[in-house]
C-alpha cells in the first residue's frame, strides 16, 4: 500500500492529539484542601489556657474565702504589768504580815523629798567612788544615822559598806545599791511613825506570791538560787534601802 507523504502527516497529528488528550485524563486536578487545615490557627492568647486558670485560680478563692483555721497570732511577747502602765502609779497590794503595802512605780508618785534624796544616792553610786554616799548617810548623827547592820548603830557605815563590798574598792556594794533602787519602790506604815519608801518592793511582798514578771524583776537583783534559799527563808533576805516621807536614809542593810 502507498502512502502519500500528505497522509502521513496528518497521522501524526491526530496521534499527537490523541496521546495529549489521554496524558491530559490522567492529570486531574487534587481536591484544594482548606489553608486552615495545612496551617491551624494559633491558639489566642488565655484562650485554651483560660479554663486551665479558672481551675488553678479557684483552690486559692476558696481558701480566701473559707474561715481561716491557722492558730491565732500570739499577743505581745511583752505585756505591761498590772499597775505599771505609763499613767498608773501605784497598786495596792495583799498586806504582808498584817502591813498595808502599796506599790509604786511611777517614782515621780513619791514625796519630792524622797524622789530627790534617791536621785542623788544614784548619783554617788554610779560615780564608783564610796565616799560620795557619806555627805548623805548623816554620819555621827546617832540613831539619824543610815544603818547598815543591826550590831552597831554608831559604826562608819562607809567602812562597813566597803568590808561587804567582794571587792578592794566598793565597787558590788555600790552595783548592788543601785539594782535596789532601780526596781520600783514599796510604800508602808502610811500615817504611822514608821511609814518608809523600802526598794526593792519584794522587801515588802509574799516572795511566795510574786507573778512571773515580778521574778523576773527580781532575778535583776538575785541569782535563781538565792530565789530557791529566800523560798525556803520565807521572805526577800537580800539588800534594801529605806527612804522617810521627809527624805531621810534610814537604812541600807541586808536580810529581813
Amino acid at each position: 500500500m502507498h502512502i502519500v507523504p500528505g497522509s502521513e502527516f496528518r497521522r501524526s497529528i491526530a496521534s499527537l492529539a490523541a496521546a495529549t488528550m489521554f496524558f491530559g485524563s490522567l492529570a486531574q486536578p487534587l481536591p484544594a484542601l482548606a489553608f486552615s487545615l495545612i496551617n491551624p490557627p494559633a491558639a489566642q492568647p488565655g484562650a485554651a489556657s483560660k479554663p486551665a486558670q479558672q481551675n488553678n485560680d479557684k483552690p486559692i478563692e476558696q481558701a480566701l474565702e473559707a474561715p481561716s483555721k491557722a492558730l491565732p497570732m500570739p499577743d505581745p511577747l511583752v505585756k505591761s504589768q498590772a499597775g505599771q502602765t505609763s499613767n498608773s502609779a501605784a497598786t495596792a497590794d495583799a498586806p504582808n504580815n498584817g502591813k498595808s503595802v502599796e506599790i509604786i512605780y511611777d517614782i515621780s508618785k513619791v514625796p519630792e523629798p524622797v524622789r530627790k534624796l534617791r536621785e542623788t544616792i544614784v548619783e554617788a553610786a554610779a560615780s564608783g567612788d564610796l565616799e560620795r554616799l557619806r555627805p548623805l548617810m548623816n554620819i555621827g548623827g546617832g540613831l539619824n544615822q543610815t544603818q547598815v547592820t543591826a550590831d552597831d548603830p554608831g559604826e562608819d557605815p562607809i567602812k562597813t559598806l566597803h568590808d561587804l563590798s567582794g571587792d578592794s574598792d566598793g565597787i558590788e556594794i555600790l552595783s548592788i545599791l543601785l539594782d535596789i533602787l532601780s526596781s520600783a519602790c514599796a510604800h508602808v506604815g502610811q500615817g504611822t511613825p514608821n511609814e518608809m519608801y523600802v526598794w526593792p518592793y519584794f522587801a515588802e511582798k509574799d516572795i511566795k506570791t510574786l507573778t512571773a514578771p515580778e521574778k523576773v524583776d527580781l532575778m535583776r537583783i538575785v541569782t535563781a538560787g538565792d530565789f530557791s534559799d529566800m523560798l525556803e527563808f520565807g521572805g526577800y533576805n537580800f539588800y534594801r534601802v529605806g527612804i522617810t516621807p521627809d527624805g531621810k536614809w534610814k537604812f541600807f542593810t541586808s536580810g529581813e
